[in-house]
């Protein structure tokens, strides 16, 4: 058996597309983890550090994330603070802890699952969208800063997907998503994986972008 030289890492893991993309990544020259927030709470930077401490990381996958939706009169300082410190702060702490190693090694590549909310944010979804707009400022600012060290970041907008995340949202509000999308359906956490994985093994020269899998328009 081929021992594992490369070795990626998904936050969020036990998500749907988590576990879509530990799947897609398999590979017998892969170690391939994939902790979900039992065994790595990225809201915890003390044991964010010490999970990818030792660790040589080619692949940082940040796909952890939650919602907490309301309006903003309604909304709890709590509620805005948990969802800033998985959606950004959590992804954050991730890349601080693996950087210096990439940096080190000259080869790393980082993709921050963002959202077509931080374009075009729904009603009620303020601390979701803006937390996600922050990672596009990341991606800009990271690929520039360390592409001469060739260290690549991207982000993936996967679109509307239907999982555990999701599965609360109602029926009419179901509809009116989908309307949105010019093919008349989502996409799924195979195919959102299956592009992560192509992003990184078959696109080495492409840092700094932003992709959008689904059909909505995005707006300019």
């Amino acid at each position: 058996m081929q021992a594992a030289t490369h070795q990626a890492v998904i936050t969020g893991g036990t998500g749907g597309l988590g576990k879509a993309t530990a799947d897609a990544l398999a590979a017998p020259d892969w170690s391939i983890a994939a902790p979900g927030s039992r065994e790595l709470d990225v809201r915890d930077p003390a044991q964010v550090r010490c999970y990818f401490e030792g660790r040589d990381i080619d692949l940082l996958v940040c796909a952890a994330g939650i919602t907490r939706d309301a309006s903003l009169g309604h909304l709890s300082e709590e509620a805005w603070d948990e969802t800033w410190s998985v959606n950004f702060t959590g992804a954050l702490s991730c890349i601080r802890a693996v950087l210096p190693n990439m940096i080190e090694r000259r080869r790393g590549h980082i993709v921050l699952i963002s959202s077509f909310s931080a374009l075009r944010p729904p009603r009620g979804q303020a601390p979701y969208a803006a937390a996600k707009a922050a990672l596009l400022g990341l991606v800009a600012d990271l690929a520039s800063q360390h592409g001469p060290s060739n260290v690549r970041v991207n982000a993936v907008l996967p679109g509307f997907l239907e999982t555990a995340m999701t599965s609360g949202i109602t029926p009419i509000r179901r509809e009116q998503i989908l309307a949105d999308h010019t093919l008349g359906r989502f996409n799924t956490c195979a195919h959102a994986a299956e592009f992560i994985r192509f992003l990184h093994h078959q696109m080495p020269n492409t840092s700094g972008q932003v992709f959008q899998l689904d059909s909505r328009i995005a707006p300019m």
